[in-house]
């Protein structure tokens, strides 16, 4: 089975406009029918405050190729979502015994549908942030680049190079929340 196959079957909560669960879908059923689920957003740092930047692979099932200041991803069914952080977050940089992730605030994202008869596609996402003095062993089925920028070129990025939506907008509420 192919980890984009096994991805889309995983069993995720499927949550209202509250953030209340409602029902479970198989991933890939909600991301086809546009059910509202459940996603973490962790910004790791470095020992000098540079960000983790990736670009993600081009057999990932959402935002395929598209850079992204975050490591996360979907939160499982069951699973809260300080759970979902810590695990997507030492699954992501490959590395074990990284500090729990430091939960910042939540809101939800909601992108338009793509092309006509799209479904809208829309997440309740919780933003995290955890230091990493770890060497990082990123996956390589999830991450084709990756290094450590600092603030200000990870900001002169932004226009040039092509981002992940929801990562850009968590981004964006994170710059406001530190204001």
């Amino acid at each position: 089975m192919s980890a984009a196959s096994s991805a889309a079957d995983e069993i995720l909560d499927i949550v209202d406009e509250n953030d209340e669960v409602i029902g479970q879908a198989p991933r890939g059923e909600a991301y086809a029918r546009g059910l509202r689920h459940r996603c973490v957003f962790i910004q790791a740092r470095d020992a000098d405050g540079r960000i983790f930047v990736h670009r993600r692979t081009p057999t990932k099932l959402v935002f395929p190729s598209l850079y992204d200041m975050f490591v996360g991803g979907v939160v499982g069914a069951g699973e809260s979502y300080d759970g979902a952080a810590l695990r997507e977050a030492e699954e992501e940089l490959g590395v074990c015994g990284l500090p729990r992730p430091v939960p910042l605030f939540r809101f939800l994202y909601e992108a338009p549908a793509a092309g006509p008869g799209g479904l809208a596609q829309t997440w309740w996402s919780a933003v995290y942030e955890v230091r990493c003095d770890l060497p990082v062993h990123p996956q390589a089925e999830e991450v084709a680049w990756h290094a450590f920028l600092p603030e200000a070129e990870l900001e002169a990025r932004i226009g040039s190079w092509e981002w992940v939506p929801d990562g850009l907008a968590a981004y964006r509420r994170l710059r406001e929340h530190r204001r």
